[in-house]
């Protein structure tokens, strides 16, 4: 009977097994091996419940039969059931310890629960047993994978692949991995793989990934041809994945298409932002502007107070028009305690020339909510055209207001409004107490070393070598993250990992380098080493990175001009008075420790001296990037890009906060004489006017 069971489960006919085994059951019911066959019928049937009670049965007549509690512990996973599935797991080792599988399925469970250790540790008790087990490629690659190891990982799962080329679990751990290699077309096939040989697992959400691989691959045909199959099975209309097929369809230039299905999603999702938002380029793309108004009014009507519908029916008026204006009446009559509606009406009104309207309506929203910042700020502009000394006090009692742990942006403002109102004196004096405050809780300054009678000589570039890795780094106050946010928005190499919470362990990240260089405790060969062991975990498998340092000094030539010739630096550079300025009032990306003027100016001084001699030495290949035309103008920064790296650069919205303009220095030439000393001669050297 057993035979006959196996040979109707291989044929897929789970009706006439389950038949069978039901047979053998009322023939031998003290017999476990007919409950057990019954219940993988019963599985195969996708009757779970029936088919854990039918295991439960066996259990009861054979309790200690290891291969019993390893299945039931496959069901339990299958539906889910974790912890119960660990302890059959643990039941099946206990009572067997050469059950392989056993131990296979417990590296499972401690990867579906994110425990690598554990899931690494299972594995090598395994290959005790079967060393060079195709099922223990499977596992370790998993965790490779998840370590973010992805060019072992994808070695290990294509060598699975290769032994078990129709199991859907490697193949779709073989896609994941494409997947997080970015080899998008190589991972779509793996998935398309998994359906062919498992019908059962063209579920809507891998329909709807294999969409998503088509998307990025510029394929939106594809991807829409995908969605409407998703939409097709049993469970896959829901509003997540119609949304999908419009955002496919309209990507694809079917407007028409897109707005068919994403109206069926306004219907029930009325404020989701990414339907309407698909929706307002759809109907834009098709002219059907009245539609639109239509539409969304229906839906206003029914939802008043939905703050995306409005701001979706306001989008459809041209900025500052008076349909725009009726709108946004419209919404403050709705909900006249909306913030967000209010601000609307205040920027409207500055945008219709109507200051005193917009100021009106600024002070609306102060009643409803003192302090709120837009409104404050719109105050204070008003007060500075007419009364800068009280545009002054009024930040200041805003300042006072404040708990002291969280003033410190409105301290950075009211030293801005200072500078507006022409009080020099006041700003400098804000911004550097405001320094002094946070200093306990910064980073010392960099280090920096006295520069050597000669250099290494820099190494001829190793033909065999393929990466070019690329360092960037600018003083504070330059710019630098507006030119690495530039470079991000081109390439997925750039890292700016340094400046985050959990940073590379490598000698670029830590200020002792420089003594440990100078002592000999550390070697040149071994600081390139250690920055290029680190590169893998950082997701740079090819050697090939844009590294935004945290700091620069020309010491660290030692080891670049005889180790890592191939590599490039950019410094990014503003006139040196502006760069102290920005400092003091904005900040920089990395937060350093300043507690004078004198201070400040002296260290950048220093700085700028390195910089200066790096270039006129041509120490190492590297450019100077002015940024002082194009810091606040996406268009310009990204022409200036271009031309440095004779590659396009996108052109973005925004570089960020607004920061001070080329030659700002210059109102502060007074106040500021002393720091302008220390820096001007620097500034010359690097090619700015002296005054």
């Amino acid at each position: 009977m057993q035979d006959k069971i196996i040979e109707a489960l291989r044929r897929n006919a789970a009706d006439e097994a389950t038949a069978l085994a039901r047979q053998w059951v009322e023939a031998e019911p003290k017999q476990s091996q007919a409950h057990r066959w019954l219940a993988l019928a019963l599985q195969q049937q996708g009757h779970n419940a029936e088919s854990l009670a039918a295991l439960d049965q066996a259990l009861s007549l054979a309790p200690e039969d290891a291969d019993l509690h390893l299945q039931r512990a496959g069901l339990l996973l299958a539906t889910r059931q974790l912890q119960d599935a660990g302890t059959e797991l643990a039941r099946t080792t206990e009572l067997d310890p050469n059950q392989f599988n056993a131990y296979v399925m417990q590296a499972h469970l401690a990867l579906a629960k994110g425990d690598l250790d554990e899931a690494e540790r299972v594995s090598r008790v395994a290959s005790r047993l079967e060393p060079d087990h195709v099922q223990l490629a499977l596992v370790d690659g998993l965790v490779a994978l998840r370590r973010g190891d992805v060019d072992r990982s994808l070695g290990l799962l294509s060598a699975a692949s290769a032994q078990l080329p129709d199991d859907p679990r490697v193949l779709y751990a073989v896609g994941l991995a494409y997947l997080a290699k970015d080899h998008l077309a190589f991972a779509e096939h793996a998935f398309r793989r998994v359906m062919e040989v498992a019908p059962v697992a063209a579920t809507p959400a891998l329909w709807a990934l294999i969409a998503q691989l088509s998307f990025r691959q510029g394929q939106p045909d594809a991807a829409a041809e995908a969605m409407e199959r998703v939409l097709a099975l049993p469970g896959g209309d829901v509003p997540a994945m119609r949304r999908l097929a419009g955002e496919a369809h309209l990507e694809a230039g079917r407007p028409a298409e897109a707005v068919a299905h994403l109206r069926q999603v306004l219907a029930v999702a009325p404020d989701d932002q990414r339907t309407l938002q698909a929706l307002l380029v759809a109907w834009q793309r098709l002219g059907t502007e009245d539609e639109a108004r239509q539409t969304v009014d229906e839906q206003l009507e029914r939802n008043p107070g939905l703050h995306a519908l409005w701001l979706a029916r306001l989008a459809i008026e041209p900025v500052g028009s008076d349909a725009a204006l009726a709108v946004v009446e419209r919404w403050t009559g709705a909900m006249p305690e909306h913030l967000p509606a209010l601000e609307a009406l205040m920027r409207i009104s500055d945008m219709r020339k109507d200051p005193a309207a917009a100021e009106a309506t600024a002070r609306r929203i102060i009643a409803l909510e003192p302090g709120r910042i837009s409104a404050e700020q719109r105050i204070v502009q008003a007060l500075l055209e007419r009364d800068p000394a009280a545009a002054v006090a009024h930040v200041q009692a805003i300042v006072d207001k404040a708990p002291p742990e969280n003033n410190a942006p409105l301290r950075s403002w009211l030293g801005a409004v200072q500078e507006r109102a022409g009080d020099y004196a006041g700003a400098i004096a804000t911004w550097v107490a405001l320094h002094n405050d946070l200093a306990p809780n910064r980073l010392p300054l960099p280090p920096q070393a006295r520069s050597p009678a000669s250099w290494p000589e820099l190494a001829p570039i190793d033909g065999s070598r393929t990466a070019r890795p690329l360092f960037i780094w600018g003083a504070p106050g330059s710019g630098v993250e507006r030119v690495v946010q530039m470079m991000a928005a081109r390439s997925q190499a750039v890292r700016g990992d340094r400046f985050a919470g959990n940073p590379p362990d490598d000698p670029f990240q830590n200020y002792k380098t420089l003594q440990r260089l100078a002592t000999d405790e550390l070697d040149p060969a071994e600081l390139v080493q250690q920055w290029r062991d680190q590169l893998p975990a950082r997701g740079i498998q090819d050697g090939n990175i844009v590294d935004w340092l945290l700091w620069w000094d020309n010491a660290l030539l030692w080891a670049l001009r005889p180790q890592l010739p191939e590599a490039r630096l950019v410094v990014v550079l503003r006139d040196p008075r502006d760069m102290l300025i920005e400092w003091l009032a904005l900040g920089a990306p990395a937060p350093l420790a300043l507690t004078s003027v004198q201070q400040a100016a002296e260290w950048l001084a220093r700085v700028m001296v390195q910089v200066a001699i790096l270039h006129e030495q041509d120490l190492y290949p590297s450019m100077l990037l002015r940024i002082d035309d194009a810091a606040n103008d996406p268009r310009t920064m990204a022409e200036l890009m271009q031309h440095a790296f004779n590659l396009p650069f996108p052109q973005l919205r925004s570089l960020g906060p607004t920061t001070i303009e080329g030659g700002h220095w210059r109102k502060y030439a007074d106040v500021l004489a002393p720091a302008f000393a220390l820096l001007t001669p620097v500034a010359v050297r690097l090619g700015y006017p002296e005054a």
